[in-house]
């Protein structure tokens, strides 16, 4: 009986929880980001079309349909997940958590065999204990499931990934639409040592003042994300184009992946690119060399066995992005210090080429030899770290050459 009164309640809240119908309508659009690239990934949005939200702790909201949903998960760069919001409600209790989930009308989001995961957020609220949260919300939406359906549950079909943040005394219940985190493009199959994330590569590039016009350099390119990734924007390549979405199997999802993957190809602009990468291990540029090939542009950028402080280039302006190697990734303190000064050698000779670096490293800026002109906190995975860029002249209108890059960009 009392099981019964506790539905009885949650169906009468429902009146109170707007929640959109899954596909049918405008759709609340919410974008998970890493922090510190939020305003790259709202430029995007912009770029796009969208009016995006001001972004919150990670999170940029924007209004769209499904096709939207499918749009940002094929065309941004610098995203992590595509979430669609089905509700937000006032929750500072348990009951109030269970109520608030059970009025939702799962019956029209999920099938009876579907996989149903719960993952948990909490951040200034009296309901902290992230396993009782998913432990609560995955009882509440089974239930409704029960009274409104009826029958058992394998949960052998499609992955619906739920989840559920706690931000004060708000929930907000978001639904992901993306699978595999948007990093995954699905060209870097073989991973070299330390590989930074396809996502914070497309944002360093984005922070920077390169154009597809400028020389392009990455001298510790490893398995190649960098220059790639590069080479995806010059080409205006969507970057996950290539592959699915958990979104596709939804239960009555509209088929209009083909509409949006030949706006993606029409999109595409082939030119000529100045991109070079170079990295002293062999292995690693083999590695990049398969990735290019995956991708789809290796004849598009050169990629080279070589020392970085034997770098040099018959352009006079260019721009140097890197993730050089630090302390966490493969050196130790005393290697690192002579890299660098180093690396602050090398480029000094391209004095006037922009540069941008990522490392956890914090006395960089002194042996690399100069102050940064500006220093952005981004994080490469969970590491912190720092992104420090220097700023040069604007190059002159005809500064590049006839043909594209060659052994000695």
């Amino acid at each position: 009986m009392q099981q019964i009164d506790k539905f009885t309640i949650a169906i009468q809240r429902c009146k109170t929880i707007k929640m959109d119908s899954i596909f049918d309508g405008k759709l609340n659009i919410e974008v998970a980001v890493a922090s510190g690239i939020e305003a790259v990934c709202k430029r995007e949005l912009l770029r796009l079309g969208y009016n995006p939200s001001g972004a919150n702790f990670g999170r940029i909201e924007f209004e769209g349909d499904y096709k939207d949903v499918l749009r940002a998960n094929v065309f941004l760069r610098t995203a992590n997940r595509v979430r669609i919001v089905l509700a937000k409600f006032k929750a500072e209790t348990f009951d109030e958590l269970f109520d608030g989930i059970f009025a939702m009308r799962w019956q029209d989001v999920v099938t009876r065999d579907s996989r149903i995961i719960v993952n948990a957020k909490s951040q200034s609220s009296k309901l902290f204990a992230l396993r009782s949260i998913q432990s609560i919300s995955k009882k509440a939406i089974i239930s409704k499931l029960a009274s409104t359906l009826g029958g058992s549950f394998d949960e052998s079909g499609a992955v619906y990934d739920v989840e559920v943040s706690l931000c004060g005394d708000v929930a907000t219940v978001t639904l992901d639409t993306s699978g595999e985190g948007l990093h995954k493009r699905g060209y870097r199959t073989y991973l070299g040592d330390a590989p930074i994330r396809e996502t914070l590569a497309a944002a360093m590039i984005e922070l920077s003042v390169w154009n597809p016009d400028r020389a392009f350099i990455d001298p510790f390119c490893g398995s190649g994300t960098i220059p790639i990734e590069a080479a995806l924007i010059g080409l205006n390549i969507a970057p996950c184009m290539n592959r699915n979405f958990a979104c596709e199997s939804f239960k009555n999802a509209p088929n209009v992946r083909e509409l949006v993957q030949q706006e993606a190809q029409d999109s595409i602009r082939d030119r000529v690119l100045y991109i070079s990468g170079f990295d002293i291990n062999k292995d690693a540029i083999k590695l990049a060399q398969k990735h290019a090939e995956r991708a789809g542009v290796k004849d598009k950028i050169h990629l080279q066995v070589g020392d970085m402080r034997d770098i040099s280039s018959r352009f006079s302006h260019g721009v140097i992005v890197t993730n050089p190697p630090y302390g966490e990734r493969l050196m130790d303190e005393a290697e690192l210090k002579v890299l660098y000064r180093d690396f602050g050698a090398m480029t000094r000779k391209l004095d006037e080429w922009c540069v941008y670096a990522i490392t956890s490293y914090r006395a960089f800026e002194k042996y690399f030899g100069a102050r940064a002109d500006k220093v952005r906190k981004l994080y490469n995975s969970e590491l912190e770290c720092n992104f420090y860029q220097y700023l040069a002249a604007p190059p002159k209108k005809n500064d590049k050459p006839k043909e594209p890059c060659d052994k000695r960009i």
